[in-house]
Parts: structure tokens; sequence; C-alpha cells
């Protein structure tokens, strides 16, 4: 065997051999050789298209120009050389790769890193996600910054980087001290049991809390204006009253448990343990994960925030607008506002408190976070801000990269944002129990023989929601179907465990029959079928894929990976044997392909939090 090559993927070494050539050629060093697949693989595998643009940029004939390129390049033992034969069309110039050299390729990425060695410089990242709020449910507004966010802390890991969970809940301020204060009535009344305190009677609390806190000014200004006479004034008046009352006593409590008021605070640990218990169990069962020590409350900022204050305003970076205090940021209109009016602070005091804790004290060199689309305006005025401030600033004297991965909506089938029919917001439990429902369903109907097919299905549906989510391009709006995330056909989950599953039985198959299956793994590799080429460069691409999605924080990239592999060797097990392969090399050759396929792909849908199933 030749010596191991330095760069996996072909598509890295053609284009570092073409772009020589360009130098050479026409003296030239920032062409790109565009190199791609071949539109038509009956004339190679890849195809370089820069003489076209080249010839644009210099004035020469494209075909001349591809026959200097051609002339100077030295593509040694990868592809077969380049001659005038090899220019097609206006000038694209044709490469067949060398099957040997594929075969050299597929033995360096056989290796337990599988062509991702540990980087040289390994950072360390945070990933802002998750994202719940005590005293509320976890419903499927939070689904696609669990799945999506612990998808891209999985891919930096899986890349070697140091990876900081960080699960921002909302547990501080004026709603939160509402439903502290409602429930220490109700069990002063005797009317509940905190001992025993679950989410859903925590969910119906806080709803009554908001409600009665909110007064219906404008009601009792409308009927004042109409004159609908003293009864219908004097119910408003009332209502306006209580919520009055309801509000002073909110901020009273809210007072009280800033100051740590022991009677107060313990009823708002209760809160929280019966929130974030719940939340971890949705998590877990979701396989994203997310712990009690990744979660961070906005409390644990609190002391913070009169600091921070305090360090922009006395630094210049803030100032004071009609009484309250900003943060202007070069080219965004709207400034970032730290402290109303009133003194009081803001989601974005809290998230500057952040940035600095997660960038000065957690060493993060790079933050991502994974929050709806909607917010964008709130991280560019936050970003801005914080680059101002200085917290960005790592003691190397490099700066934090602070990076918004926004996603679209989950949509209905009515394409308006999914609820229920009474128009709430569905419970992301029972998302999930209907996806696994769906799954038995299927499994029963394809007359499967499992000793669980609870479990199994249990896998298969939230494999099927979650992959459904992934394989969306993340800022883009997606339209949730459970017929379609279900389905074993088809770029979905259940597809992907499926394939994977039926590379489990062919090695099942091949030590049934007595075969060697450990020394196929270390058998010479022989790339001969068309078929057995494609699955080889697709495998070659592995690494590339999994930095793309590091670089662009697009997890749909690798599922479409994923995806085009699994097709790949489902027409390679179709049309070229395996365990029936004309004789002992070819079936060594192609059982090591089946088994780097296996490993690739296990690989990826562990990166992607997929829950993994060896038979189906």
């Amino acid at each position: 065997m030749t010596t191991p090559p330095t760069t996996i993927d072909p598509v890295d070494t053609l284009a570092a051999r073409l772009s020589d050539a360009i130098r050479d050629a026409f003296g030239i060093d920032d062409a790109d050789p565009l190199v791609g697949p071949a539109r038509n693989p009956a004339f190679g595998d890849f195809q370089s298209n820069a003489a076209m643009p080249l010839g644009k940029r210099l004035g020469k004939n494209p075909r001349e120009v591809a026959a200097a390129i051609v002339e100077h390049a030295d593509l040694g033992d990868l592809a077969q050389p380049l001659t005038t034969d090899s220019i097609a069309g206006p000038g694209f110039i044709n490469i067949t790769l060398r099957p040997e050299a594929l075969a050299d390729r597929l033995a360096a990425l056989d290796t337990p890193a599988l062509g991702l060695p540990a980087p040289e410089h390994p950072e360390t990242v945070v990933v802002d996600l998750c994202g719940v709020n005590l005293a509320k449910q976890m419903h499927v507004g939070h689904l696609r910054s669990n799945v999506i966010g612990d998808a891209i802390a999985r891919v930096f890991e899986r890349l070697g980087h140091t990876v900081v969970r960080q699960n921002h809940v909302g547990d501080w301020g004026l709603p939160i001290a509402m439903v502290t204060h409602k429930l220490m009535v109700e069990s002063d009344a005797g009317r509940l049991d905190l001992e025993n305190l679950d989410l859903a009677t925590l969910n119906r609390l806080y709803r009554e809390a908001q409600m009665e806190c909110a007064a219906d000014r404008k009601g009792l200004a409308a009927v004042r204006r109409f004159d609908l006479g003293p009864k219908a004034e004097a119910e408003l008046e009332e209502q306006v009253s209580g919520a009055e009352e309801a509000l002073a006593d909110a901020k009273d409590t809210l007072v009280r448990l800033q100051k740590h008021d022991p009677e107060v605070e313990a009823v708002w640990r209760r809160i929280e343990r019966t929130t974030m218990r719940v939340c971890l169990d949705v998590c877990a069962r979701l396989n994203t994960r997310v712990t009690d020590d990744a979660s961070a409350g906005e409390s644990s900022y609190a002391t913070e925030l009169a600091g921070i204050v305090e360090d922009l305003e006395k630094r210049g970076v803030a100032e004071e607008s009609d009484g309250a205090l900003v943060v202007r940021v070069e080219g965004i209109k709207e400034p970032c506002l730290i402290r109303k009016r009133d003194g009081g602070f803001l989601y974005a005091t809290t998230d500057l408190a952040a940035i600095r804790r997660r960038v000065q004290n957690m060493g993060g060199e790079r933050l991502v976070y994974c929050v709806d689309a909607r917010q964008g305006l709130h991280f560019r005025q936050v970003f801005g801000a914080a680059h101002k401030a200085g917290y960005t600033a790592l003691p190397d004297g490099t700066t934090a990269v602070l990076e918004h991965a926004a996603f679209g909506t989950v949509l209905g089938e009515d394409n308006k944002p999914l609820k229920t029919r009474s128009g709430e917001n569905i419970k992301l439990d029972d998302l999930l129990d209907e996806a696994v429902d769906r799954a038995e369903a299927a499994i029963r109907a394809r007359e499967s023989e499992h000793d669980d097919p609870r479990a199994i299905a249990e896998a298969i549906g939230i494999a099927a929601i979650k992959y459904a989510d992934l394989q969306t391009e993340r800022s883009k709006d997606y339209v949730f179907s459970f017929d379609r995330m279900v389905s074993f056909e088809g770029n979905t989950g259940p597809y992907l465990l499926y394939a994977r599953a039926r590379l489990n039985r062919i090695f099942d198959k091949a030590r049934e029959k007595g075969i060697d299956t450990e020394a196929a793994s270390a058998a010479p590799i022989r790339i001969e079928a068309n078929e057995e080429k494609a699955l080889a460069l697709l495998l070659l691409r592995t690494p590339q894929v999994y930095r793309g999605v590091a670089d662009s924080l697009e997890p749909h990239r690798l599922c479409a990976h994923l995806y085009d592999l699994a097709v790949a060797f489902s027409r390679f097990y179709d049309r070229c044997p395996v365990l029936g392969a004309d004789d002992d090399a070819t079936r060594a050759s192609r059982l090591r392909l089946c088994a780097i396929t296996r490993r690739i792909l296990t690989d990826g849908l562990d990166t992607l939090g997929l829950p993994l199933l060896d038979r189906m």
C-alpha cells in the first residue's frame, strides 16, 4: 500500500493540485478551481469548471485556458493523468480517480477517529440551548432549541472541542413573583399541598396569577366612555382594584425574594425543583444532554446586574436616553436598553452578564445561541453591546465569537404555528407520546416481531421527531407531519435507523455462516463496481461534512450526508453481492466497506442525538 494521504477527501487534494496548475500556467494565486462531482459520471468522477471564469478574467477562450491547466496539472497517484481528451464542452475538465487511490483513502478513513483527529488548537464552545421558564410546561416551542442546540454541541464535541451547555432558565422577575405569591396564598388557605406540587397544577396557577394581576383598564375606560351603566362600571372598578392589589402583592413578594426572605425563597425553590425535574426528564427522553449542572437561571445573575450597569456607565459605554440607560451599537438604529427609567433591568442586561461570565469565567471562545429567529434584533443589540463593553475579550488578546443560530417555527398543516385546536401550545411530552404511539402502530403494521415493541417504538418515535426537525434547514419554518416523520421510507429518522439495522444483519448472517468478520475488517479494499465507487466517495466526504456543520452551525448538512450515504449503501447492497460475492477477496472487501459505512452511520446518528437501535 502507498503512503496514507494527508487529506482524506479527494476534493481537497484535487483542488490543491489544480490551484497549483492555475498558478503555474497563469501566475494567479487566488483562482477557485471549482472542483465538484461530475455532472455525467460516464465522463469521470469530478470536474473542474475553473476555465470559464478564468477565461473571462484573462480574456481568453475557456478551452484554451482548460488546455493550459491540463498541461500543468499533476494529479499524482490520485487520478488518471489529464489530457486534452479530458476537456469537454466549453472548458469542463473531467477527472477520473484511480481505484487504488480511493482504496488507500478509505483505509486512512478506517481508524477510530474516522478521519477526524483531535484539533491542533481545541476551542471552548458555549452553547445556549433549551431555555425554559419556571412554572411553565415545556411545549413545542422548546423542541428546536433543544434538538438543534444539542446537535450543534455534539458536533463540536465530536470534533474534539470542549463544550459547555447552558440552559438559560427564566426563573426571576415579576412573573415568577406573581406565581410565588399565588402559591403562598393557596397554601395558607389550605387549598394546596406544596409538598405534592406537580407541574400541571403549577402551570394552572401561573396562568391564574397572570390573569389576577392584569387590570382591565381599557374595559373600564370603555364603560365610562359609552356610559354602559353603574353595574358594569362597578364590576370593572372591582376588577381593576383587585388586579392592582394583586400586582402590588406580587411586587412586594419580588422584593422579599430579592432579599432572600426564607419563607418566600422556600416556595420559589419548590417551584424551581418542580419545573426543572420535569424539564430534565423531557430532555432525557429527547436524548439531549441537558443536565441540572448545565442549567443557569436568570437568578444566578441577579446580583451582577447593578455592577454591570455601573461599569458600563462609568466607562462611557452606556449613556442616558430619556431617563433610561442604553448602549448604542454601530450599524443598529435601535440602541440596546440595559436599564429602564424606573431603574429596572431587562433581558439584555442579564444576557450581557451571561456573556461576560461565559467568556471570562468559562473561557468561551465561541458562544452559540440556539434561539428563535424572532430574537434576531435582540441578539444583534446584545452582541454589539458586549463587544463594545469589552466583555468578549480573551486573555490572549483575541475576541470571542458570538453567533445566533437562529431557527424557524414549527408549523401545523395549516401553515400556522403548531398549536392545539383550542389555540394553546402543545405540550412537548404529548407530542412525543403521539410520535411513539404512531411508531408503534407502524411497527405492528409491518408485523415485526419484537420482545418489547413499545421500547422500539419509543426510540423510533423520538428519532422521527428529532430527525424531521434537524433535516430542515435551521433558519426555515417547517410543517410538522407525523405521517411523514414516522415513515420507514424516504428522508426520515426511521429510514436511517433501519439502514443501520440492515447493516447489522449483514454481519449477523456472516457470523452464522462462519465468516471471520474480524479478519474482513483488515482486508484489502477493492473498488471496482460503480456502486462501490459511489459509496466510497460519499464515505470520504464525512470529515469535511462535520467541519462544515461546525462552521455553519447547520446540522441539516449532516442529515443530508447520512441520507445520501444510506441511499448509496442500499444501491451498493442491491447490486454488489456481499456474502454471495464471487470470491473471498471481493467478499472481504465488501464486508469492510459495509463495516466502514456502519461505523460512519452510527457515528453520525449519535452525533445528531438520535437513539440507536441494533435490531428493527
